[in-house]
């Protein structure tokens, strides 16, 4: 069975900094390419932060060098260090495990930043 688990949101003021957690299960996660996507209500879903099997990263056009994607393959693991977060960061942030014929979400957590 297929899990991925987020965790590390919650409720921050405007310039500070949060670290999202995922961890995986039931997928070879060294295999998988690794992203962060968030979503507001109305809105679609948008990619955040991308890291690739061999550690290529990519990052929405509004990161803006503000947030860090990483993985450790040890722990199964992804990590989205945010910093700078501004009250348009706030979203639902789900973790996407991604590979050629397979695509699996979490079930996301809240990141709330008040100004």
């Amino acid at each position: 069975q297929v899990q991925l688990v987020e965790s590390g949101g919650g409720l921050v003021q405007a310039g500070g900094s949060l670290r999202l957690s995922c961890v995986a299960s039931g997928i070879s996660f060294r295999s998988n390419a690794m992203s962060w996507y968030r979503q507001t209500p109305g809105k679609q879903r948008e990619l955040v932060a991308l890291i690739t099997n061999n550690d290529r990263t990519r990052y929405g056009d509004f990161v803006k060098g503000r947030f860090t994607i990483s993985r450790d393959n040890a722990k199964n693991t992804v990590y989205l260090q945010m910093n700078s977060l501004q009250p348009e960061d706030t979203a639902v942030y789900y973790c996407n495990a991604q590979k050629p014929g397979t695509n699996y979400w979490g079930k996301g957590t809240q990141v709330t930043v008040s100004s």
